[in-house]
């Protein structure tokens, strides 16, 4: 079998011109700390594209999006020993802002249609624990989830929605953005993302007041005085005027960004329709951003899907297995689960389940490479 003469990634940066001119601009006026008018206008950047034209949208560029996460918890009220009923297919950055503020996450098992948080199990779970203080759900590798049904469980039991849309930005539900429909919501700047800043991420809510609060604790909780006065524990979790000139100009690729990460999903769809294959779901009347394209191999078929990974490695190929869900993991073995189904969803599209290289920067030739090797396996 032919081997990618160099390696084949899962999803990398794709720089352009303009963010260099950003980052100049940065240096020349010797503005290189955290906050200045890169910040500012990527803030305002990101509020203008997911605007749709109802609730006034408020963003805060911060370090990372596991920051924004942090934040999220603490404006939705989560203490010590408040349960948080949190999507359980994941990456464990979802999940452990949780437990810097003392919260339980309670973990909630996906439905087979987006493989994102049942809304069924949800409401199970409200039942099991009435007061849950508030719902962290996440739209798996950009996939947008059952947002109206979950909206309206979160209503009903009078929790919080902190939608995780890190690995969302730009997915549609039925014309809405992803990460507007929250009350705390946050995006991803990461390496990985569809656009990045190399490292950072974001917090959008239609609060000005919760706005103006996180960017209090963002900057470690300084009064305004004179001297430093703290009356609350802050954090230092501001993005750096220089990191976020990278992502306004990143901003001005997205859509074409996410056009083509959704060329490659559709060519390996095509690519493996004879194959006992199906690729991550998604609904109609939404529009993912397909920033990674998976798929599950079909039930008692014999190939596993570490087997296809190993083939697609010695091609000097990347591949990665579905993010192992957080109630298999061993830090969180001990919290509930919550599943509808008799055999947990979450660990079945673990086991069957395979992430492919979705880099845009791939080409067609070596995605046909992808393609043919993971045949051959067949």
């Amino acid at each position: 079998m032919k081997r990618a003469e160099k390696r084949i990634l899962l999803s990398t940066p794709t720089m352009h011109a303009e963010e260099m001119g950003y980052i100049t601009e940065a240096f020349e006026k010797n503005w290189i700390a955290p906050l200045g008018f890169n910040c500012d206008g990527l803030e305002k950047e990101i509020a203008e594209y997911v605007y749709d034209g109802t609730d006034e949208m408020y963003t805060l560029a911060l370090v990372s999006g596991t920051a924004a996460l942090h934040l999220a918890v603490k404006l939705a009220g989560v203490k010590t020993g408040d349960v948080v009923l949190c999507s359980d297919m994941t990456f464990s950055a979802t999940v452990n802002p949780i437990v810097y503020e003392g919260g339980v996450p309670v973990f909630i098992d996906s439905e087979r249609e987006t493989w994102n948080m049942d809304p069924v199990a949800l409401e199970k779970a409200f039942k099991k624990y009435p007061n849950a203080k508030a719902v962290m759900l996440a739209h798996l590798y950009g996939t947008p989830s059952k947002m109206n049904e979950i909206i309206a469980i979160c209503k009903k039991h009078g929790a919080a929605l902190i939608e995780d849309a890190a690995e969302a930005l730009s997915s549609t539900y039925f014309g809405k953005k992803c990460g507007t429909f929250g009350e705390y919501n946050v995006i991803s700047f990461n390496g990985n993302k569809i656009i990045t800043t190399s490292g950072g991420g974001m917090l959008l809510t239609n609060s000005r007041e919760a706005r103006e609060k996180a960017f209090f604790w963002s900057t470690q909780s300084r009064e305004n005085t004179i001297w430093y006065e703290h009356k609350e524990i802050g954090y230092n979790y501001r993005m750096s005027n220089v990191l976020a000139g990278i992502g306004r100009g990143q901003l001005k690729h997205l859509e074409e960004h996410r056009e083509l990460k959704e060329k490659i999903y559709q060519r390996y769809k095509e690519g493996f329709k004879d194959l006992p294959i199906k690729m991550n779901p998604y609904l109609d009347g939404t529009r993912p951003n397909f920033w990674l394209s998976c798929f599950t191999i079909d039930e008692n078929v014999g190939i596993s899907p570490m087997y296809i990974l190993q083939k697609l490695n010695e091609a000097n190929i990347e591949s990665r297995p579905i993010w192992k869900p957080m109630h298999m993991q061993p830090v969180f073995e001990k919290e509930d689960f919550i599943k509808v189904e008799e055999k947990a969803v979450n660990e079945d599209i673990f086991k069957r389940g395979l992430c492919l290289p979705s880099d845009i920067k791939m080409t067609e030739d070596e995605q046909e490479l992808v393609i043919e090797i993971v045949k051959s396996c067949f």
